[in-house]
């Protein structure tokens, strides 16, 4: 993949979604199809008093905008926006069925990284937003094995406004492909329970305070576990249902 700055002329007679996709810090987006950015329907909302020169930045995004007539300053101002319309599109169009199967493609190959959790066995990822609204929160990555977040360890990838991807869109891929979702018990062929209890017993020798060392002062571990925050899972703003957690803890314990 190519920076703007090391492209060859190859590279800028590409359409202008290719050139986007294959900058680096992008390889979290799918591409989203012609068709649907051309749908005005889709784009509801999306317009000159969210995004700055909405116009122009749609037609660049769809290869039709003459580049050549801007001076510098709109033609980065123009660029700017294409950017962040096109992240807001990608986060309606990811929801939609042929963007859940572009992005399983995504997850099947691991591109969003994998789970750090010792017991998560290298669970591929799945990028969410904390929050539908642009420059709010960072985009973040979501473990559906222990179904929690973390950070993307790319600063490129870590400073994605999480907007782009929203906070439905995991949630909705494991509605629409159930057969995806890990198991809580040990996948065949990964690291044995002895491998991850000797690792664990390791990081323990390296931690040189004990239980003796805490005073009478000492902060209650299950006091801090109690009041810490955890990530709540929602469609379109909706907590996802008791019901259907409880369905899958129970279906988990059977599969285990």
């Amino acid at each position: 993949m190519e920076d703007l700055s090391t492209g060859s002329e190859s590279d800028y007679s590409n359409s202008w979604i290719s050139w986007f996709l294959s900058t680096k810090g992008n390889e979290y987006f799918a591409e989203v199809d012609e068709d649907y950015i051309l749908d005005r329907f889709n784009l509801t909302g999306l317009n000159g008093e969210v995004v700055q020169e909405y116009s122009r930045a749609l037609n660049l995004i769809t290869d039709n905008l003459d580049e050549e007539s801007l001076d510098d300053d709109v033609r980065e101002a123009v660029e700017t926006s294409a950017r962040f319309l096109y992240g807001l599109i990608h986060a309606r169009y990811i929801v939609t069925s042929r963007g859940l199967s572009k992005m399983l493609e995504k997850y099947r190959k691991a591109d969003f990284g994998r789970c750090p959790r010792v017991y998560c066995y290298q669970q591929p990822l799945l990028p969410v937003g904390l929050s539908d609204i642009p420059y709010q929160k960072a985009v973040k990555l979501y473990c559906p094995r222990c179904e929690d977040i973390y950070s993307p360890k790319s600063n490129r990838h870590g400073s994605i406004d999480g907007a782009y991807f929203g906070t439905t869109f995991p949630h909705m891929l494991f509605m629409v492909y159930p057969q995806m979702i890990p198991g809580k018990g040990q996948p065949v062929g990964s690291s044995s329970v002895a491998d991850v209890n000797r690792s664990l017993a390791n990081q323990q020798k390296d931690n040189t305070a004990g239980p003796s060392s805490l005073g009478s002062g000492a902060i209650s571990t299950s006091g801090v576990a109690i009041k810490a925050e955890r990530y709540e899972p929602r469609i379109f703003g909706f907590k996802v249902n008791e019901d259907a957690k409880l369905y899958r803890w129970r279906t988990a314990k059977r599969d285990a």
